[in-house]
């Protein structure tokens, strides 16, 4: 495979505080989407909606030169949205109360998560149910405050890789792991059941606006990322040139 270019987009849903910003961005949602948007009954959990769906369209948009609210989608069983009809265009959504991700690419399956850093003593609470025992090794090697950062960075990077492999967590957390060696490089270790090969993915792990994001990318060579972010979401984008993503093959 040749190297691919991927967009990451970020937006924040308490930008939809704001009414005329919702507005702009319920402009760009289908029936069905509206549909679901009026099903949430808090209006935090309103706003992360619009704004990761309005979002997803802008990116898309932007990608394609085709109006937004022009754009189709379809969601399989496991909830993995594609684009209708198929153009060879890949992207996948991850959203947190205050910030919310899209990645797009032009070939090979995505994945992405978003954490906030303060999710992360949660995680590390219940570790032993979703790391690996060679993950909960390494974990226990770490200092308590290092324990939660890197409890953040595997639960990330463990949600971007099933999300990439479509089958949500039909695929068992514990039989793949992600385990840390030095200058903190990352090697992606699959057991026989998963029926996949390490190397066709590459994967990073970066930060911003106090969050942890996670991609997964079907490519045997690290991507080239653009980072942008729309405030609000259905706005034009401004590049983010903060991010720093060091890419790790997967074998």
């Amino acid at each position: 495979m040749d190297n691919v270019k991927l967009h990451l987009w970020c937006a924040r849903p308490d930008d939809l505080i704001d009414a005329e910003a919702a507005q702009a961005c319920l402009q760009l949602l289908s029936a069905d989407e509206l549909s679901r948007w009026r099903r949430y009954k808090f209006e935090r959990s309103r706003r992360e909606y619009l704004a990761t769906h309005a979002l997803a369209r802008t990116a898309i948009s932007h990608q394609l030169g085709i109006a937004p609210n022009a754009l189709r989608f379809h969601v399989d069983g496991f909830g993995k949205p594609s684009l209708v009809p198929e153009c060879g265009l890949t992207f996948n959504l991850s959203n947190s109360s205050g910030l919310v991700v899209c990645i797009v690419g032009e070939s090979g399956a995505l994945g992405v998560d978003v954490e906030p850093f303060a999710r992360a003593e949660s995680i590390c609470q219940v570790a032993q149910k979703v790391f690996s025992p060679l993950e909960l090794a390494q974990l226990s090697e770490l200092s308590a405050g290092h324990q939660l950062q890197r409890s953040l960075q595997l639960w990330t990077l463990k949600e971007a890789y099933i999300k990439a492999r479509g089958m949500g967590f039909k695929l068992p957390l514990t039989k793949f792991s992600l385990i840390f060696g030095e200058l903190n490089s990352i090697r992606l270790l699959l057991e026989p059941e998963l029926n996949d090969d390490a190397t066709r993915w590459n994967f990073c792990v970066a930060s911003h606006a106090e969050h942890c994001i996670a991609l997964m990318v079907e490519n045997d060579r690290s991507p080239q990322l653009q980072v942008w972010e729309a405030h609000p979401a259905s706005a034009s984008p401004r590049p983010i040139h903060s991010v720093s993503a060091i890419w790790n093959p997967g074998a």
